[in-house]
């Protein structure tokens, strides 16, 4: 969902092209417990930082775990909406706490379901 996207940044009301680059274990680069993760915005990099200690968070709420893919997406739905709201001025990386972290999966989780079609929409396969 995050991986390719636009965004209307609020100040310049400009559409920016943001795109993946890289997620990185933030504790090899620069010894942080955290994953970077690496988005060119218009070309121009920006990374967001989740901390680890999310990953944990989120397994004993609902013993779920955060895959790579789910965590870009949280980073690229933080991005739009920092970008969107005029968070998104200057800098070129975006700490995250835990309890954001989590809001930013939840809201991403609410936009995969309502892309997803009800399963009693599904059609039926055999041996079910």
């Amino acid at each position: 969902m995050y991986k390719d996207f636009r965004a209307t940044d609020r100040w310049s009301k400009k559409q920016v092209h943001c795109l993946y680059q890289s997620l990185i274990v933030a504790i090899s680069t620069r010894h942080a417990d955290a994953v970077d993760i690496k988005f060119l915005v218009d070309g121009h990099e920006l990374w967001v930082a989740l901390p680890l200690p999310a990953w944990d968070e989120y397994k004993k709420r609902s013993d779920l775990v955060i895959t790579d893919t789910l965590a870009i997406d949280i980073a690229g739905h933080y991005l739009k909406i920092a970008l969107e709201t005029g968070e998104g001025v200057g800098r070129e990386m975006y700490s995250l706490t835990i309890e954001e972290t989590l809001r930013h999966l939840d809201a991403v989780a609410e936009e995969a379901a309502a892309l997803t079609p009800a399963d009693e929409e599904q059609p039926a396969t055999v041996g079910s």
